[in-house]
């Protein structure tokens, strides 16, 4: 079998560098189908999108890369460039940057939020996005995640909240009670893959601004193909993929019944099987770059 071709480096961005890693060949015509690039969540690194790799066996290059202040990207410590609108320019500058002009793009979690705003700047070469476990609004997250917890058994909870308010979130009582959430509405694989704990470990330096965000309004704006992807126990709740269903136009929608947050990780070959039929499709039909 053909070893699939791995590359890595860095990328200048506003007097930092922006480390990415391309796994394939950016050539198109060596396959014929387009590259997706891959934006994770926070607070990770890109390492925690490692299943992706694999639908490079059906020969089209995935690409990622570790957000400022994540991963082994420059972690600069300047609370002013924490706003998402530097990770929009970000985006862009790895696009250009990599030459690739026409492409399908994936954001997961926070990634789905920077996609979105992309979106919205009606870039030219988008074959499709896909919008896995994203959300439409800092306050609606923020109310879904409370209750979740109120949810959760009322012992756990209370260790939970107590902790919280006296700011004692090191405390192993906390930990403890936080593993109860994350296996429930995180990621129900337990243990956790090697990958995925390499990834958390990655703590970014900064907290992006997100006060009073909300794309509601906006989502009619978007018109590129899009698939939107949840897991039913999924920590972001339904609720945000169904309104990013409804409020982009000709949208596919599916549901992973068995996953929380990381339906790649832990429906791993249905997932891939359901985007790798989505981004084919999709692509027989966009409108290029040339």
């Amino acid at each position: 079998m053909k070893s699939i071709p791995v590359s890595e480096g860095f990328i200048p961005f506003r007097g930092y560098h922006t480390f990415y890693r391309v796994v394939g060949d950016l050539a198109w015509s060596s396959s014929g189908k387009l590259p997706l690039l891959a934006l994770h969540g926070s607070p990770p690194s890109h390492e925690v999108l490692e299943p992706l790799e694999k639908i490079t066996e059906t020969g089209r290059p995935v690409i990622f890369y570790d957000q400022l202040g994540c991963g082994r990207s420059d972690r600069p410590d300047d609370p002013a460039l924490w706003k998402i609108g530097l990770y929009v320019d970000e985006l862009d500058a790895v696009r250009q940057a990599l030459h690739l002009e026409n492409l399908h793009l994936l954001g997961h979690s926070w990634g789905g939020v920077v996609v979105m705003e992309y979106a919205l700047r009606k870039p030219s070469g988008l074959a499709s996005l896909i919008l896995a476990s994203t959300i439409v609004s800092r306050a609606m997250l923020d109310a879904d995640w409370e209750r979740l917890k109120k949810e959760l058994p009322a012992e756990v909870y209370e260790t939970l909240r107590q902790h919280e308010q006296a700011g004692t979130t090191d405390d192993p009582a906390y930990q403890r009670a936080s593993r109860v959430i994350d296996l429930t509405h995180v990621c129900r694989v337990d243990p956790w893959p090697e990958y995925f704990d390499r990834a958390l470990e990655h703590r970014p330096v900064g907290k992006v601004d997100m006060s009073g965000w909300d794309i509601r309004g906006r989502l009619n704006e978007i018109r590129v193909p899009t698939l939107v992807t949840c897991g039913k126990y999924d920590c972001t709740t339904p609720a945000h993929p169904e309104i990013i269903h409804q409020g982009i136009r000709g949208s596919e929608f599916i549901l992973f019944e068995e996953s929380s947050h990381y339906a790649h990780v832990e429906e791993t070959d249905r997932y891939l099987a359901v985007l790798d039929e989505f981004i084919t499709r999709k692509e027989q039909t966009a409108v290029l770059k040339v």
